[in-house]
């Protein structure tokens, strides 16, 4: 999710620019703070490795996931604002345990006034009555069907069963019947907000959904406060009816276009199909034309379909500017890039080029790390200022130019993370959201030969400096929360600058410092691959990409993700070798602080030339101050530690030594 909001940006800039550089002794071989005995200690992983998650990172052997396939029938009236419904689960335990129970979430009781979530930062002024549950029951596998007890508790419902569902294989359905009043815009991820030629709604998080259980932690049953989710993967079969004056967009497949649309938008959807260039499917003009509708009165009932999802998410307005262009995938697949926006959203430098964005950011993932899965990829413009669910997006309407690009390239850079990948952002919102920040850098160096790059918004570097320079100040605050905190534990002002930029930074240093890009590459491809449609640990990362690469990188996992460790590398001293310039120069450099990482001394000669030598980080495994030997024979002018604020150096007053 990104968060666009003035005072979100300003807080993160406030925190980046406001941390003084820390005092430090640059004289001496040693500091009280850095302690390689601690630096380099065994690591802890959060998880264990079992039979279900083995120590290189993989699902073992083993390893289960239970599976939830829904069938889903929703009518919006957009009149009262009310959408209810009747869903079927049909839910496989794949796990070696008896259930007795299971658990579902109600994130719509979030609006509530009594959530747990309206206390957990500052306190709300719109409310809704959250779910209202009619009925609830229970089919066996033979089709016997009866009423089930059920308890909500906040927002988790446990139903309670008249026999326990087996493990290993056994299933069965269970059937709600609910309804909710739609939030305004103070729904923040899902609301209904004004335009100029009627409503948008943005509907997410509005049926009831299972909850996971898993190896790490049986019922997985994280309230939903502020952070987002963690959900089964299952295929999707819903419809909604609405006004026949509103068009749909959802994830998935449109299953029943010739019901819902005029025969020119069927022929302008299939032009689509075959275009690199972006097709309106329903245009501005045709907006306020009951033509472009195919009935006038009465609903109309748009049928989708998704399969290998974890959810399903739509919009709905009479007020949609709607186009598509194809996007082409690997392994010669397409699928359709589709965008749907008010008309007050479009312009050169707004939404009439989101299908351009869309289409250039699924390819460019899709052939960097792993091919996008779905048959369409949407943006769907509203308030709710960037919001992502499988094959659809919520963003800004009022964005523009690069902020609109970075929006749309983040949010639909969530399919990777965590739509396949999937994390649990309850508990891990670093993962999805640092690993989506990071590729989205990529991306951004990437599309239309760099028009936007680089990266420098609310969620990468979005002060003035190097992103190294910026992040010294993030790791110099001392309130900054580590990232194997627990999400919910998050301050907003510490979100992007921890949650995004320190998580994606930690992966460039990563692929550009540590590992190389040619072992990096591979590895992480590997990672998203291996655990698509599946749920991994932060364990399972870190083992994965220890196997992957053939790097021990306990000490990095320790100082930056269990830590907020500051790095202070620093030249204490630079002397020709005996005296004699012909025989080169003698180095001296110091770790002061607790964390370490490789570096690069680049040494300057009299004659313009220079000459770089790499020190790893397995320098510091013994040592507090090395001398480093570099040949030469010129006269040396400077000597210069990190000369391209690669890293988050703390002091940067000590990363040069000028020869006397």
């Amino acid at each position: 999710m990104k968060n666009l909001t003035l005072p979100c940006l300003a807080a993160c800039l406030s925190l980046l620019c406001a941390a003084a550089l820390p005092s430090h002794a640059t004289d001496t071989g040693t500091s009280a703070r850095f302690d390689p005995r601690q630096t380099f200690a065994p690591f802890a992983y959060p998880q264990p490795a079992t039979a279900y998650r083995s120590a290189s990172g993989k699902p073992g052997p083993l390893f289960w996931q239970n599976h939830a396939d829904y069938q889903i029938k929703a009518t919006l009236d957009p009149v009262s604002r009310k959408l209810g419904g009747s869903e079927v689960i049909n839910y496989t335990n794949h796990s070696p345990d008896a259930l007795d129970v299971l658990w579902l979430q109600l994130d719509q009781n979030r609006y509530r006034k009594d959530a747990r979530g309206a206390f957990s930062d500052s306190f709300p002024k719109e409310f809704t009555d959250g779910y209202t549950i009619a009925s609830v029951e229970i089919e066996d596998t033979h089709g016997h069907t009866q009423a089930a007890t059920w308890v909500i508790s906040d927002t988790r419902m446990q139903i309670q069963l008249p026999e326990a569902l087996k493990g290993n294989g056994g299933s069965l359905r269970v059937h709600i019947a609910w309804s909710y009043t739609v939030p305004g815009e103070f729904g923040g991820r899902t609301d209904v907000n004004p335009s100029k030629n009627g409503e948008i709604f943005e509907i997410a998080q509005w049926y009831p959904r299972m909850c996971v259980y898993d190896d790490l932690r049986g019922w997985d049953t994280a309230p939903y406060l502020n952070s987002e989710f963690y959900l089964e993967y299952g295929d999707f079969d819903y419809s909604i009816t609405v006004p026949s004056d509103m068009i749909v967009v959802g994830s998935g497949e449109l299953l029943n276009p010739a019901e819902v649309l005029t025969k020119t938008e069927q022929q302008r959807l299939e032009q689509a199909r075959h275009s690199d260039t972006t097709v309106m499917i329903r245009t501005a003009e045709e907006v306020t034309q009951p033509s472009s509708r195919p009935k006038q009165g009465g609903t109309l009932t748009w049928h989708f379909r998704i399969q290998n999802s974890r959810d399903v998410a739509f919009g709905a307005s009479k007020a949609f500017v709607w186009d598509a262009a194809r996007m082409n995938l690997p392994a010669g697949k397409t699928a359709l890039a589709m965008s749907a926006y008010p008309v007050e959203s479009a312009g050169k430098d707004a939404w009439n080029r989101a299908t351009e964005y869309l289409k250039a950011s699924t390819e460019y993932f899709s052939k960097q790390w792993y091919p996008y899965p779905w048959p369409v990829a949407i943006n769907e413009a509203g308030t709710a200022g960037g919001m992502e669910y499988p094959a659809i997006t919520f963003d800004d309407k009022t964005s523009h130019g690069s902020e609109l690009h970075a929006l749309i390239a983040h949010e639909i850079g969530h399919s990777w993370f965590p739509m396949i990948v999937g994390s649990n952002e309850r508990r891990d919102a670093w993962i999805d959201e640092g690993f989506n920040t990071f590729i989205d850098i990529y991306e951004a160096d990437h599309f239309n030969h760099g028009e936007y790059a680089p990266k420098r918004d609310s969620e990468y570097a979005p002060a003035s400096g190097s992103p190294g320079d910026q992040m010294a100040k993030v790791l110099a605050d001392a309130a900054a929360p580590s990232m194997l905190i627990g999400a919910d534990m998050v301050p907003e002002k510490y979100r992007h600058p921890v949650t995004y930029f320190k998580s994606a930074y930690g992966l460039v240093l990563l692929r550009e410092q540590i590992i190389g890009p040619e072992r990096f590459d591979p590895a992480f491809r590997r990672f998203i691959a291996t655990w698509a449609y599946k749920h991994p640990s932060p364990s399972d990362f870190f083992r994965f990409m220890e196997s992957e690469t053939g790097e021990d990188l306990g000490w990095f996992w320790r100082g930056w993700y269990q830590h907020n460790w500051q790095l202070d590398l620093a030249l204490q001293k630079a002397a020709y070798t005996d005296g004699d310039y012909h025989k080169g120069v003698d180095v001296t450099v110091a770790n002061l602080d607790q964390l370490v990482l490789p570096a690069t001394i680049e040494v300057l000669y009299d004659d313009g030339s220079k000459q770089d030598v790499r020190v790893p980080w397995e320098t510091w495994q013994q040592h507090r101050s090395y001398v480093i030997h570099v040949d030469g024979t010129h006269k040396v002018t400077s000597v210069s530690i990190d000369p391209a604020h690669s890293l988050p150096d703390a002091d940067r007053r000590n990363d040069t030594f000028t020869m006397p």
